[in-house]
């Protein structure tokens, strides 16, 4: 079975071993330790597919308690379609935060237009007067 140094997996997936040590405090990885100590980690292909979906999971702009449920429903694999189930019940969740969202700044972006055209308005009147 292959193993994981932290400085392989932070290559391959382009962050830092200091990102990867927070995915591990917050549960999501749980590397062996091995060397002096227990310094070095040790991470198993368990813990690279952990990764892998974390990362996935923050792309879509998931909370890392989000994550952390749907991964670990994966390291069952009994019911795929409650997993499945679970899965578009996060995904609805987050979708509707996002478009409120959307909503959100196209009404702040409507304020910001409407302001912009305000202001435009009174400086064209003051260098008018100014002009006369």
């Amino acid at each position: 079975m292959p193993t994981y140094t932290i400085t392989e997996l932070a290559r391959e997936f382009d962050i830092t071993p200091r990102a990867i040590r927070f995915y591990e405090d917050q549960g999501l990885l749980s590397p062996s330790r091995e060397g002096a100590g227990g310094r070095n980690r040790v991470y198993l292909p368990r813990d690279r597919t952990r990764l892998k979906l974390t990362l996935r999971g923050k792309r879509l702009g998931l909370s890392l308690s989000e994550i952390r449920s749907l991964v670990d429903m994966y390291e069952s694999p009994k019911d795929t379609e409650a997993q499945m189930h679970r899965f578009l019940t996060v995904l609805a969740q987050h979708r509707e935060t996002l478009e409120q969202q959307r909503e959100d700044i196209e009404m702040s972006l409507s304020e910001i237009t409407a302001h912009e055209e305000e202001c435009k308005r009174l400086l064209a009147e003051r260098q008018a007067a100014a002009s006369q």
